[in-house]
């Protein structure tokens, strides 16, 4: 019977540790490992080579693998409900790997929707792997794929307006051409986009995975035919998962749904107030639910993260602690402009990313950095339909 959601972010990973009599997971530190049959070795080297398979035999080098990081790995599939997951030092990294996999096939084109975190639209805008990419609403999916299309991107919720589309069609305008979902918002206690038809999860683990702020990372989640590519690219590219980190973000899944949910609990209230708050013109919040609330206030945005005192002003989220960022001036700098107005992405809108603290807190907090009030008119929250395709 399969376990809950809950129940294998504590123990997936972690099956052979009885019988290794341990309990907590080793971390394995070493770069290079002994090899007496220098043979064998040089078949695996070749096996490896051929499809990007390592057998269950002793580590080689941790450029190829380390069973720390595998552990990461093995828990996160359980997690995505994939067949596997490879993870590589960033997210970046990990968006990096899967681009040169599929141009690797001469597959060079990608088709994206907006908005996408900033750093991977200009990764996909700027060409900087030799990728040509078509960006478009979901509804021209379908019409904007061509013979050499390798990737369908999108973000849902989307970073940093939280904006969410309907996965399922999304993956159905696809056809056979692999659909990319980075899920580092919802993360997969609140979805799990293959169950949709997505072939990739990226997910910059940096962020909830991990959930402290102490660890930098990314990972692909995936068949068992793609994560075999994906190897090949790291082995080759050398964006490879510190061990420490593997062990950090093995860590950090164990109490993932318990953190995503009460900060949920968090975000969720603080939308509520923010909604009805003259001061704020409009706040973004997902049907999905999740731990960030975005919003657009009728003032300075500059003023209030200058204003916040318990709230860290600060890029990046999903740590236990609450951080705000403007996306215009942070994040999402790198994307052009006009760009960033056309996906939603205002001058004023602030992107919180919120914690456990509690939300009283919290609230005052944000409170004092809102400045004093002067405009009658509330906010609504913006929670419109899925965008829909055909």
């Amino acid at each position: 019977m399969p376990r809950a959601l809950a129940t294998e972010a504590v123990h997936a990973g972690r099956d052979d540790l009885a019988g290794l009599g341990l309990h907590a997971p080793p971390i394995d530190l070493s770069t290079t490992y002994p090899s007496h049959d220098s043979r064998a070795e040089a078949a695996r080297i070749d096996a490896f080579a051929a499809d990007g398979v390592l057998d269950d035999g002793p580590p080689v080098y941790a450029r190829l693998g380390n069973p720390t990081v595998a552990r990461f790995e093995t828990a996160l599939a359980r997690l995505e409900g994939t067949e596997s997951a490879v993870a590589f030092a960033s997210g970046m990294a990990a968006l990096s790997a899967v681009l040169l996999v599929r141009g690797a096939a001469g597959l060079r084109h990608v088709v994206a929707v907006r908005p996408l975190y900033g750093c991977s639209d200009h990764l996909l805008t700027a060409g900087l792997l030799g990728t040509e990419v078509t960006w478009v609403d979901p509804a021209g999916i379908a019409d904007a794929i061509r013979p050499d299309t390798g990737l369908v991107m999108v973000e849902s919720p989307a970073n940093p307006t939280l904006a969410e589309l309907d996965l399922a069609a999304v993956a159905h305008s696809c056809g056979e051409v692999p659909l990319l979902a980075d899920n580092t918002f919802a993360t997969p206690v609140l979805q799990r986009p293959v169950e949709s038809g997505a072939r990739l999860v990226l997910h910059s683990a940096t962020k909830y995975l991990g959930g402290h702020g102490d660890v930098l990372g990314g990972v692909v989640a995936c068949d068992e035919e793609f994560a075999r590519a994906l190897r090949q690219v790291r082995f080759a590219t050398g964006g490879v998962l510190h061990p420490l980190a593997g062990y950090l973000l093995l860590r950090g899944l164990a109490t993932l749904p318990v953190r995503v949910r009460a900060a949920s609990a968090n975000a969720a209230e603080l939308a509520r107030r923010l909604a009805q708050d003259p001061r704020v013109a409009r706040v973004h919040y997902p049907r999905l639910g999740g731990a960030m609330v975005a919003f657009e206030v009728r003032g300075d945005p500059h003023e209030v993260t200058a204003g916040v005192r318990l709230i860290t002003p600060a890029v990046s989220l999903g740590s236990v602690d609450t951080l705000i960022q403007h996306p215009a001036s942070i994040s999402h700098r790198v994307v052009d402009v006009t760009d960033r107005h056309a996906s939603g992405v205002s001058d004023r809108l602030l992107r919180m990313s919120c914690g456990l603290e509690d939300v009283e807190d919290l609230w005052r907090d944000l409170d004092r950095a809102l400045g004093p009030v002067s405009a009658p008119p509330a906010a609504a929250v913006r929670r419109g339909p899925r965008a829909t395709v055909s």
